[in-house]
């Protein structure tokens, strides 16, 4: 299986920000300009002092309000919040945008949201820009515009914000508000993925296994997935298995890559379910389990996975952790035959050509042995041949007909129509 892929937009905001220095900018700056005035000595301690008092003021009823939010008193935080966020302190600014952004304690709205994050991120408040940058980015209260989301984005993430720097490198990777730049993207994703930022550490896993913006280097991609995948991402648990299973850039390790299969499949992640079925099946890094194989077969040709609902086919077919039962082997043949599957065609052309769970076709039987030959099974095209030496010249013009036309179709009733 070819290694996941998630790149989006962090959406989080996370909970409600503590008390930062960009809540006290007013009056850093105003002690800024008296420190510089020529005053006398006695006069700058008495208003150096006046000022850090009058900093700190707020603290109080700004932690109380955070501690409301927190329990889910947001009549009490938005009550606190409020006359705060009109004296211009930033932190209470932000953090009242995002109740009017998520409707907690007021009537959700964007355009409120909006005009409280701008006041905040005017001040440098760095959670504020990355959240203005999110609300141009999903054009919510504002008309989606990449570059204005680009520009608060990066305003946060020279701050240090590890979400902004993520998405900053998501933008660069994407080529959305800025010209296409993988090199760039590497460096905002290896800033962000420092600072433990699971989604960053992932693409930056990524950019390495693929040789994008940085030389192609499997031991980093390991070593970013790895940390990635302690942390829970998914797509990296499955990534990292990947790894290990081929022995890319770290030693082949089938044990551990059923590890991380498992971690991933848990989770329900499909391709890692199919995976782990099949360490199962052939006894790869961990003991060989036909039931086990069966049970995550199952649940990733649940979800659609072609080459797991063929190999749970094949279970039934042959009585592996199951009973056998030819009925339900022609079903998930069936299923993966219709997404293409050139091995399941080919087993569900040999299940009509015997009469296996279903009545001998000959016709059907040929009509899947050559869409399998088509898809790249040579061992469909000599079953194909012997099927023809069955039908009239004539019958086989019919069923290659309505093999064009199942492909035409995308396999929709693919053999429904055949008499």
């Amino acid at each position: 299986m070819q290694p996941a892929e998630c790149r989006c937009l962090l959406k989080t905001r996370g909970d409600f920000s503590l008390w930062t220095i960009h809540g006290k900018l007013p009056y850093i700056l105003q002690w800024v300009q008296f420190i510089v005035a020529p005053v006398s000595p006695m006069t700058r301690l008495i208003l150096t002092t006046l000022l850090l008092l009058a900093s700190t003021a707020w603290a109080g009823p700004f932690e109380d309000a955070i501690a409301a939010s927190n329990r889910k008193d947001y009549a009490t935080a938005l009550r606190l919040f409020r006359p705060m966020a009109e004296q211009g302190y930033s932190d209470a600014q932000s953090n009242l945008g995002l109740m009017y952004e998520e409707g907690k304690g007021v009537v959700q709205d964007y355009v409120e949201a909006l005009k409280w994050y701008r006041l905040a991120a005017a001040q440098g408040q760095a959670q504020a820009q990355y959240n203005l940058g999110l609300m141009y980015d999903q054009g919510k209260g504002v008309g989606q515009d990449d570059v204005e989301a680009l520009k608060w984005f990066r305003l946060a993430a020279t701050q240090g914000l590890p979400h902004a720097q993520y998405n900053l490198g998501l933008m660069y990777d994407q080529g959305k508000g800025v010209m296409q730049n993988y090199a760039e993207a590497v460096e905002w994703f290896r800033l962000a993925a420092a600072q433990r930022q699971p989604l960053a550490q992932y693409n930056l896993g990524l950019m390495y296994e693929k040789g994008k913006g940085v030389r192609q280097d499997y031991a980093e991609a390991a070593k970013w997935y790895k940390f990635a995948a302690m942390q829970g991402h998914v797509p990296a648990q499955y990534n990292l298995g990947l790894i290990y299973d081929h022995g890319k850039g770290v030693a082949q390790d089938f044990a551990a890559a059923a590890k991380w299969y498992r971690l991933a499949a848990v989770e329900g992640q499909a391709s890692a379910q199919y995976n782990l079925g099949l360490m199962y099946d052939e006894g790869k890094g961990v003991a060989q389990d036909f039931s086990e194989a069966v049970k995550w077969y199952r649940l990733a040709a649940a979800q659609g996975i072609a080459p797991a609902q063929s190999n749970l086919g094949l279970m039934f077919g042959r009585g592996k952790g199951v009973e056998l039962d030819y009925g339900e082997a022609a079903k998930w043949y069936r299923r993966a035959a219709m997404q293409g599957h050139a091995p399941a065609q080919y087993n569900l052309g040999s299940i009509y050509g015997k009469g296996e769970g279903v009545q001998v076709d000959v016709f059907r039987a040929y009509l899947w042995f050559n869409l399998a030959a088509a898809n790249g099974d040579t061992g469909a095209v000599k079953a194909r041949d012997d099927a023809a030496s069955n039908m009239t010249r004539q019958q086989i013009v019919q069923v290659q007909k309505l093999a064009r036309e199942c492909l035409e179709r995308g396999y929709k009733g693919c053999d429904r129509f055949l008499r």
